[in-house]
């Protein structure tokens, strides 16, 4: 029995809730059960030096997470003066995954910035973020081809991402907080709307896990991947 009572392939509820924000070009309020993310995109005339006068686009994200997202207060990154490792990590993950559902030739040299902020977390953020920060560009691009500064659409595929894992010895999807704590092998799987890979991050925390396993896990994505799938589209429709 997972301690939330979810069948082993069901997802916690996820609303996402656009337009949150009156000055980005996107955005949205993403919750995955009690993880809530607030993603916004920001679309830029330039892009970073090394792809200038390329005639290609780019895509970046930032990531970060307040003071009380978690059971007690964490210490703002910039007091300490620099990020963490995991937050330097998570974002150039984020950036990454949306990048592989771009044609950065359509999109044109521009650059826009997600920026993913986890105001409450309880599991998943990463996975969160790549979702909703999909919803964000989505909108951010709709914006420029309604406008005309774009042509065609930059887009070619959704972009989803979904935790699944070993817990108790069996396979389950999207970890919450108390799972993932306590999980054998913990992965975060991004994938396009139409089932193909982007990036797999699996390990195991404390236990090995059988070639088996890692095809059921895959499975479980493939559903969750899926189902994001369809509410990014009937979010950005909406």
């Amino acid at each position: 029995m997972r301690p939330s009572g979810r069948d082993l392939n069901e997802m916690r509820p996820v609303s996402i809730e656009t337009g949150i924000t009156k000055h980005a070009e996107g955005s949205c309020l993403i919750r995955v059960g009690d993880t809530h993310v607030i993603c916004t995109a920001t679309v830029e005339s330039r892009v970073p030096p090394f792809i200038k006068g390329s005639g290609l686009g780019w895509v970046t994200a930032e990531y970060g997470m307040l003071p009380r997202s978690t059971t007690s207060r964490m210490r703002r990154e910039a007091s300490a003066g620099k990020q963490g490792g995991r937050t330097v990590e998570i974002q150039r993950l984020i950036g990454r995954s949306l990048r592989a559902g771009v044609d950065r030739v359509a999109l044109g040299e521009r650059q826009i910035s997600i920026d993913c902020d986890v105001i409450q977390a309880d599991g998943g953020t990463r996975c969160a973020s790549i979702t909703g920060g999909w919803v964000a560009l989505r909108l951010a691009v709709n914006k420029l081809m309604k406008a005309g500064e774009v042509i065609s659409d930059p887009l070619v595929d959704p972009v989803a991402a979904v935790s699944c894992g070993i817990y108790a010895g069996q396979p389950v999807l999207d970890l919450d907080y108390p799972e993932d704590s306590e999980a054998g092998v913990d992965g975060n799987f991004v994938m396009t709307g139409s089932g193909r890979l982007i990036e797999v991050q699996m390990s195991a925390e404390g236990s090995t896990f059988s070639r088996a396993q890692m095809d059921d896990l895959m499975g479980l994505a493939e559903k969750g991947v899926a189902e994001l799938a369809a509410l990014q589209k009937a979010a950005c429709d909406a």
